[in-house]
């Protein structure tokens, strides 16, 4: 049974956010005295909201995290939103093809006045329109699966006709606990081979975006 609704996660799904990601935490890294980490270590470390990527990141320099860390995190990233990041090749594509129809949606850990500013900076945000759910909203964050049903609530369609895509565990267990159909990015950085093993017969594996048309 296809979907009705198609909720995308933002970081790792839609855009390739990595290098500005990985850039701003470490250079909180760097002003606290500590060595940075590479971006792809970096990468392994998003998907549970900002506030876990930096206490991440000081554990992994082994270090204490300071009280005002995730507020230099955040003052620094929203500074450079858009200078390396960009939506995935076919992304563009891909939910040009979906407009006419699927209702879509972007549920994502990321505060909600970034998200804006990514989706409207790289020319994405008119395909959601207000069907956009940050990790500063009124719901617990991915993987809890409040977000992922208000957002099927508000299009009057039931969580078995709802598709989550998205690339990290997060999002596989956002979809499981909400009782979705899950879409795994492997194209994107959180990906995880061992998710492979918790696919249901329902979900669907893409190494490209314009892949999901395939399955659609």
């Amino acid at each position: 049974m296809n979907p009705a609704l198609i909720v995308f996660d933002l970081d790792g799904t839609l855009v390739d956010s990595r290098r500005d990601i990985a850039d701003s935490a470490n250079a909180v890294l760097e002003e606290c005295g500590r060595s940075p980490h590479s971006e792809e270590a970096i990468g392994e470390m998003v998907g549970d909201g900002a506030a876990m990527l930096i206490a991440r990141a000081f554990e992994a320099a082994h270090s204490p995290m300071p009280p005002d860390a995730l507020d230099r995190f955040l003052r620094i990233y929203n500074e450079r939103l858009l200078r390396f990041t960009r939506p995935y090749d076919g992304i563009s594509e891909l939910l040009a093809a979906l407009a006419t129809r699927y209702a879509m949606a972007v549920l994502t850990n990321k505060p909600l006045s970034a998200t804006h500013a990514i989706l409207e900076g790289v020319h994405l945000a008119s395909y959601f329109g207000e069907r956009i759910l940050g990790g500063d909203g009124p719901h617990p964050r991915k993987p809890d699966p409040s977000g992922l049903l208000a957002i099927a609530d508000r299009a009057s369609v039931s969580a078995a006709q709802t598709m989550m895509v998205g690339d990290s565990p997060v999002d596989l267990r956002t979809a499981r606990a909400a009782g979705s159909r899950a879409c795994v990015a492997r194209y994107g950085f959180g990906f995880r081979t061992p998710m492979l093993e918790a696919l249901g017969a329902h979900d669907v594996v893409i190494s490209h975006p314009l892949e999901l048309l395939n399955f659609l």
